[in-house]
């Protein structure tokens, strides 16, 4: 086969989400028969082309074009994506866990005899496919009793089953063992033999330089180069995902830390959905008065849960001591926490820090209400007024009024009012879980002098961010984690991005 044939042109793809470019001018060519991988840092725009190519952003959402096949593509939805011959498998597996692992492969596409669902034939072609995979799974035991790997597998056969033939792996190995990644990695190469197409994204540089015959890069939106696999180092690859320069978009400002406030002994988070996994595995770390401790990490490391077990608002199990200033603290829920000072401000504003159709004045004080009560036990409007106009000038929130709702505001304002409404409660220690995701670069700006404010003030901050300018451009101490581990820490003197993504991929 002439590997010079181009299966698939992905040309000028642009894609905006409420006016931030996820994909700017992105070009992507993978040749027939190879497996190409695809990297790039957290928020790259790797997952977003992926959903372009397999339908699930239809023609029309995005400019540029698809060419598949010598055709140029305009997909409605998945189903478009799939008639076409393209597969994909996500990290968060799409298998419904009660039916069997026949029934999941051939799910709407049964074969009947009259109208009645032939589940003798659905047996055995199952075991036809499971046999060319070389996967010893028996087609009528149900998905939900088969380990993760071999769950992902059976994901695997059920796109097979469609006749791709362009396969899309998005991180395909995050919950195998080494034994499942080589079994995976057997049938990849088996694929290629047969003449299917694979594109396959993953933080494994080690992976991805084991398996893949071509590698594209991407960096905040853009496509950076092109490269044959063997061409490349690990540390080539790196650079090319983070090789952006640091700019001065960080304030610099000194701000004196003070003595150790928070311990965290051996910390471990089990997964709320399986109770038996760790997340978080056995982490350690300190932070001091009017420090800014930067978390780092790739997703699926292990952050949020930790710092939101912390906060009492995981719903999984854990273990592990916390001491505050000396002290050891038992925190259940985020009252609790608040109670002990610690405040924190989640990724996710509009699902757990805002009320949409509330006001701004209602977001900010709601949570804190009881502290307006006066004697009657009425709320005293004057005094939580004062208190709402004091922040909104003092963190600079755009609003016409308090009583305007939240969801008028733009992005960088509603994060600035959940920062408020934190504020309210006079934390020691504020969290802050992916502080700047989604918002432009001016509002970013605004929010990093506000943590400098926040720390001469002596609050004490542990930053949870991907953005590694933003953990390097704002932290005094950096911990990183990989896998649920602690994977490093760094004072931030001399710490560079290459540094910081080598121990997150889990390097040394």
């Amino acid at each position: 086969m002439d590997m010079g044939d181009f299966i698939l042109e992905m040309k000028n793809i642009t894609k905006d989400f409420s006016g931030v470019k996820a994909l700017d001018n992105v070009n992507l060519k993978v040749k027939k028969g190879e497996i190409h991988g695809l990297c790039g840092e957290n928020g790259a725009g790797k997952s977003t082309l992926m959903k372009i190519l397999s339908g699930v952003y239809p023609y029309g959402t995005f400019s540029g074009e698809i060419i598949f096949d010598g055709k140029e593509l305009k997909l409605n939805n998945i189903k478009d994506a799939e008639d076409a011959g393209i597969g994909i498998i996500y990290q968060e597996l799409s298998l419904v866990k009660e039916l069997s692992v026949s029934e999941n492969i051939f799910i709407g596409n049964e074969p009947n005899k009259n109208g009645i669902i032939d589940f003798d034939r659905m047996y055995y072609e199952t075991k036809i496919l499971l046999d060319k995979l070389n996967l010893n799974i028996n087609p009528n035991v149900p998905v939900k009793n088969l380990g993760i790997g071999q769950q992902q597998l059976v994901e695997i056969a059920k796109a097979l089953s469609k006749n791709v033939s362009l396969l899309i792996l998005d991180e395909p190995t995050s919950s195998l063992t080494d034994a499942d990644v080589e079994i995976l990695f057997n049938i990849l190469r088996q694929l290629k033999d047969n003449g299917v197409t694979c594109i396959y994204i993953s933080h494994k540089l080690n992976e991805v330089m084991e398996i893949t015959d071509r590698i594209t890069v991407q960096r905040d939106g853009k496509t950076i180069g092109s490269e044959d696999t063997k061409n490349l180092t690990e540390s080539e690859i790196i650079k090319m995902m983070v090789g952006r320069e640091l700019t001065n978009l960080f304030p610099k400002e000194e701000h004196q830390i003070g003595k150790e406030i928070l311990e965290v002994k051996n910390f471990s988070v089990y997964d709320s959905k399986s109770s038996s996994k760790k997340i978080v595995d056995n982490v350690s770390f300190t932070l001091k008065e009017g420090e800014i401790l930067g978390i780092a990490g790739l997703i699926g490391a292990g952050r949020t849960e930790l710092v939101s077990s912390i906060f009492g608002s995981y719903p999984g199990r854990h273990e592990g001591e916390i001491y505050l200033e000396g002290k050891k603290i038992n925190i259940r829920n985020p009252d609790e926490a608040l109670d002990y000072g610690i405040a924190m401000v989640p990724e996710d504003r509009k699902g757990q820090g805002l009320i949409n159709i509330l006001s701004v004045r209602d977001n900010m004080t709601l949570s804190n209400i009881e502290s307006y009560k006066n004697n009657f036990g009425s709320v005293d409007v004057n005094k939580e007024i004062v208190d709402v106009k004091k922040y909104i000038e003092m963190l600079k929130i755009k609003v016409s009024h308090f009583d305007l709702a939240v969801k008028n505001l733009s992005g960088g304002n509603q994060q600035k009012v959940v920062l408020a409404k934190n504020l309210l409660r006079n934390p020691k220690i504020l969290i802050l879980d992916e502080p700047t995701r989604g918002i432009d670069v001016g509002a970013k700006y605004e929010i990093y002098k506000l943590i400098y404010e926040l720390v001469k003030s002596g609050i004490s901050i542990i930053m949870v961010s991907s953005e590694l300018p933003e953990i390097i451009g704002l932290s005094d101490r950096i911990v990183v984690m990989h896998e649920g581990k602690k994977k490093g820490e760094f004072v931030n003197k001399d710490v560079t991005q290459e540094m910081i993504m080598q121990c997150a991929i889990g390097g040394k």
